[in-house]
């Protein structure tokens, strides 16, 4: 049995800790967070605290709180030589104390406290210093039924910026649409065929294949009309840049 403290109650922590109690293998032994209100309803089913010297011992503690905060909470724990990670996509393995054994256990995916999450559809990239750290890292994100990775200081930050890319904005390209068809009256629900299917579609083919539309078709009569439509000076500049950007790509 894997002995787990978490350290925060964030959308990651209180997710890896749903995640962790349905395992076999893993105990969460206690949950830390400055601000009990956060972690109290979760009282009677585990040790909670708000105070890091009353932390008690445990395979793994893991430091799921916002990336500058990892430097400070981590130098502020009362013991050393205990294995400590980040979930950060971002943080480098050594903004983690140097008392402390270090690792970076990275589940990739977005969190939203509201939304249910299925862990077997959650890739967990993991960065060590000792190989036997890896091992029980690799052991914890499988006790979830993640698929995990062994990555290097170089590649996690890339995926983390790649994941913005096809996350983050992706969304906010949806917000852009959903504004776009309200100011119409024209349903959003309209486009989730093609949402999904264009997410479908990159799970078989390169996303330079899976490219449509008059951007790459160099269609310039589409184009104008499009421009003509949008009224907002930022959606404007976006079309512009996402069209310049798939022109070049496709070699127009």
């Amino acid at each position: 049995m894997i002995k787990i403290v978490l350290l925060g109650a964030g959308n990651v922590a209180t997710h890896l800790y749903k995640g962790f109690k349905k395992a076999n293998t893993v105990n969460v032994v206690q949950w830390y967070n400055r601000n009990l209100k956060s972690i109290e309803t979760y009282k009677n089913e585990v040790k909670i605290t708000d105070n890091v010297n009353n932390l008690i011992e445990a395979d793994v503690y893991i430091i799921a709180v916002n990336d500058d905060a990892i430097p400070e909470l981590s130098s502020t724990l009362p013991f050393e030589n205990r294995l400590v990670v980040h979930t950060s996509g971002s943080a480098r393995l050594y903004d983690i104390d140097q008392k402390l054994y270090r690792g970076v256990f990275y589940p990739l995916q977005t969190f939203s406290k509201a939304v249910d999450l299925d862990f077997t559809t959650v890739p967990i990239c993991i960065e060590t210093l000792r190989k036997k750290d890896f091992k029980l890292l690799e052991t914890l994100g499988q006790s979830l039924g993640c698929v995990t990775y062994k990555v290097n200081p170089k590649q996690r930050p890339a995926l983390h910026l790649a994941a913005v890319f096809v996350n983050n904005f992706t969304n906010q390209i949806y917000r852009i649409a959903h504004e776009i068809t309200e100011k119409q009256g024209a349903e959003f629900d309209i486009l989730k065929p093609l949402i999904t299917e264009t997410a479908r579609k990159v799970q078989e083919v390169s996303p330079y294949i899976a490219q449509t539309g008059p951007a790459k078709r160099n269609d310039k009569k589409t184009i104008k009309r499009h421009l003509k439509l949008l009224d907002n000076p930022d959606q404007e500049a976006i079309y512009k840049l996402m069209t310049e950007s798939i022109k070049k790509t496709h070699g127009h």
